[in-house]
């Protein structure tokens, strides 16, 4: 699949997360001491799916 003459990483990745969303994923799931939430194998998807939930329980613990 091409987007204006570049190709679309997620096509070409068979729709795996990102390198950057993995880091990011690690990270946020360590720092919400729910390393659970981290796995390799992840889809684009799932991993930005789990990315903004970790987000959002994190801004809320930093709420109190």
């Amino acid at each position: 699949m091409q987007v204006q003459g570049k190709y679309d990483a997620r096509f070409v990745l068979g729709e795996q997360m990102t390198r950057a969303q993995g880091l990011k994923l690690k990270r946020l799931s360590e720092e919400a001491y729910q390393p659970g939430q981290y796995a390799r194998d992840l889809s684009f998807g799932e991993a930005a799916r789990r990315i903004q939930a970790l987000e959002a329980e994190i801004e809320l613990a930093n709420s109190f």
